[in-house]
């Protein structure tokens, strides 16, 4: 019979330990696509980074990795929880062993060979965890040469921009899967990064097609991998009404079925589950237009029963519905911009509705004139909530001069609106439609890669005017069968536009941006993102053949 003694499993693990550290640390070939190209060739990380150099050392990355902390902000529960994320589910997922518990027997053994990097120091300068737009997200990276220091340091002034470090170490770090130990190449590294735009974002459709509420957050945890940093939730349209509004308990009968619904405790659980990747989330109501499904629990809202939108102007009960829902969201959402919409507005509805049409006559309006009335009284209702209203183009289109000088603008009819926006001294948001929208099957990744938000704008003063750009995944034609492979990996080619510097990611992008590309889709389905083939005629298609993931 086995009789348990504590000093024979002490024995065990440290034999246990040195019998792995003496495996771990043979040297064979790399087999990860990035680590066999040459020294001087591409630098795979995605996006690229504003400053870096490298060298052409290979180091050993303990499994037992140590997280060191310091400055004012390095005792951040988001620093932590980030850190327990890539260790265990990115950077060791295949040692499929925590071995930080046995790091003091380890190190008792003075035979046993030390690993290169045994340490991860993160140094962040500020307490303060406010997300903003325009929060600090710069960071530097130092991997020091080999046998020069064991401890890899990332610095930066917000956790923020500690956790868009901590994303290019992660993919600093490759597993070798001959030796099953995790290997930095190109060492030593030396890392300047920072945004070049404070507004990266990604729309989600949740009113055409009800995604879940874990989808949502594996779409969130996949924008942190390619450092996205908003997430413009478009949750209702005329089509359903998915969310709970505790002011106007009725709205949510709009939803396609009871069970295709987001409480309000779904819609923090979603804020928060962002906040912790550094990533924004931005409301939308769209009106006066795309509002039918709040009809369905008060059907007061309808010009009449048989013309459903616009939304009734001629009542004041509309507006307090929109102030009822502002209001119940402001206490969700913090981020300091909220879309109202304001596309695609047809007002026949108006004209043909008696009641509407003799307000409107009572009140020496046209059905232009009501739409001009409509959109800047909800957009005072979200200025006196302390949000700064963003709009889509048709509003600035149509009266430009009457806009709340806060509006954001958002670009998505075509190109050449962004440079009127901000000749006017509003700020915009870049969503070209005929390259940023994802539901567009037949846009290439190449078209998506070089649509340039600041194209026909040169003062410097007018480009700071351009907070940044948005992929929309409009949802018509996805769900949660394919949303994600229709997202990713272009939306990451809008990515890197967004971040890196354009000097640095405009020249002969077949040889240096799409292996890069292509890596970093693979990348992404290391991590169980579903993301497409890069060179798809139409995207969201699987693979038309056998092959390598890097060169489909």
């Amino acid at each position: 019979m086995f009789v348990f003694k504590p000093a024979l499993l002490l024995l065990f693990l440290i034999s246990f330990a040195a019998t792995v550290t003496s495996l771990s640390v043979r040297r064979g070939p790399p087999l990860n696509p990035a680590s066999q190209q040459p020294a001087d060739s591409l630098t795979y990380l995605w996006p690229l980074p504003a400053h870096f150099t490298s060298g052409d050392d290979a180091l050993s990355v303990d499994p037992a990795l140590t997280l060191a902390v310091a400055g004012n902000g390095g005792g951040s529960a988001i620093l932590s929880a980030a850190f327990d994320r890539y260790y265990r589910g990115i950077v060791f997922k295949h040692t499929g062993f925590d071995f930080r518990f046995i790091r003091k027997l380890r190190e008792r053994l003075a035979s046993v060979p030390a690993y290169d990097v045994d340490t991860l120091k993160i140094t962040v300068h500020s307490d303060n965890e406010e997300l903003q737009l325009g929060v600090d997200e710069s960071y530097t990276l130092l991997v020091p040469k080999a046998k020069d220091s064991s401890q890899v340091t990332i610095e930066a002034n917000t956790v923020y921009g500690a956790l868009r470090g901590l994303e290019t170490f992660s993919q600093l770090c490759s597993f070798d899967y001959t030796t099953k130990t995790v290997k930095i190449y190109k060492a030593p590294w030396s890392i300047q990064d920072k945004p070049r735009f404070a507004y990266r974002g990604l729309l989600l459709d949740t009113s055409r097609h009800y995604l879940p509420i874990n989808v949502i957050k594996q779409i969130i945890e996949s924008m942190s991998y390619a450092k996205l940093n908003v997430l413009h939730w478009h949750i209702i349209d005329e089509q359903s009404f998915p969310l709970e509004v505790p002011t106007y308990p009725n709205l949510w009968k709009g939803s396609y079925t009871k069970w295709e619904r987001y409480t309000v405790e779904d819609a923090y659980e979603i804020v928060n589950f962002a906040k912790m990747r550094g990533i924004n989330v931005m409301a939308e109501v769209d009106v006066p237009g795309h509002a039918e499904s709040w009809g369905a629990g008060y059907p007061a809202l309808w010009p009449s029963p048989s013309c459903r939108e616009p939304l009734d102007v001629s009542k004041t009960f509309t507006f307090d519905v929109i102030s009822g829902i502002l209001t119940d969201m402001r206490t969700i959402f913090p981020f300091e911009l909220f879309h109202l919409g304001g596309d695609e507005v047809n007002t026949d509805c108006w004209r043909s509705t008696s009641h509407v049409k003799e307000w409107l006559q009572n009140h020496n309006m046209t059905a232009r004139d009501a739409y001009q009335y409509f959109v800047l009284k909800a957009q005072e209702i979200a200025v006196s909530k302390n949000w700064s209203p963003v709009n889509w183009e048709e509003t600035f289109n149509t009266f430009p001069s009457k806009l709340h000088p806060k509006t954001i603008v958002h670009n998505w009819l075509g190109p050449g609106v962004c440079p009127k926006v901000v000749a006017k001294g509003f700020r915009c948001i870049f969503s070209n439609q005929g390259v940023w929208y994802l539901d567009h099957l037949d846009v290439p990744w190449d078209e998506v890669y070089t649509a340039e938000p600041l194209e026909g704008i040169h003062t410097a003063s007018e480009q700071e005017l351009v907070i940044g750009g948005e992929v929309c995944m409009w949802g018509e034609t996805a769900d949660t069968s394919n949303v994600q492979q229709t997202i990713w990996p272009r939306a990451a080619a809008a990515a890197e536009r967004l971040w890196s510097q354009r000097d640095s990611t405009s020249q002969n992008i077949t040889l240096t941006a799409l292996p890069r590309l292509q890596s970093f889709r693979c990348l992404l389905n290391k991590r169980g993102v579903p993301a497409a083939p890069v060179t798809n005629y139409y995207a969201r298609r699987a693979p038309v053949g056998p092959g390598s993931c890097y060169e489909q």
